[in-house]
């Protein structure tokens, strides 16, 4: 699928937290975000992204978030970023409007095009909250496959959140980006 008419990707700036913050918290928190299919709303209230997080994460190096806009407004974004190696995928969000149309499709391409390409890495990785099973299932039809690897989820750190459960945790989803990658 095309991009939607007039939008170009680009790489964010500091300039665009306040911009990427405000998609980040339609897609998935709060009444705006049950308009598409990504809403945590039943799961976590408060923060999806800490401004001050996503401004180290733009400043460091092999750190990037690709954005998709229109007539100046972002329609999606992602983080992509080296970790230990591998690619790290994360803050994916496309508006809610316009989820199910195939852009975010391009964004999360872009971003494995980023790590294999620029920078020569084998693997993406990215952690989903593992009761998400909607949101796994559609990483897995882009060739991600679930680890059996889980991650605490962070209690206690407003900056990502305010469970409404306690039976939270992420699971490490994986995909090779290069040959060698799949021996």
């Amino acid at each position: 699928m095309d991009l939607p008419s007039a939008a170009a990707l680009r790489r964010a700036t500091l300039d665009d937290i306040p911009a990427l913050v405000d998609l980040v918290t339609r897609a998935y928190r709060g009444d705006a975000s049950r308009a598409g299919w990504t809403t945590e709303a039943d799961l976590l209230d408060g923060n999806r992204i800490d401004p001050e997080v996503l401004a180290a994460d733009l400043a460091r190096p092999r750190s990037v978030v690709p954005v998709l806009e229109r007539d100046g407004r972002l329609l999606a974004c992602a983080h992509v970023a080296e970790d230990d190696g591998a690619g790290y995928f994360g803050m994916f969000a496309v508006d809610p409007a316009l989820q199910r149309g195939g852009i975010g499709k391009q964004v999360l391409a872009e971003c494995e095009r980023i790590a294999r390409d620029e920078w020569g890495l084998p693997v993406m990785r990215m952690t989903v909250i593992d009761v998400r099973a909607e949101l796994i299932a559609f990483y897995e039809r882009r060739g991600y496959r679930r680890t059996g690897v889980f991650k605490p989820f962070p209690y206690g750190d407003t900056r990502f959140g305010l469970p409404k459960r306690q039976d939270l945790r992420f699971e490490v989803l994986e995909k090779p980006l290069r040959a060698e990658a799949l021996a």
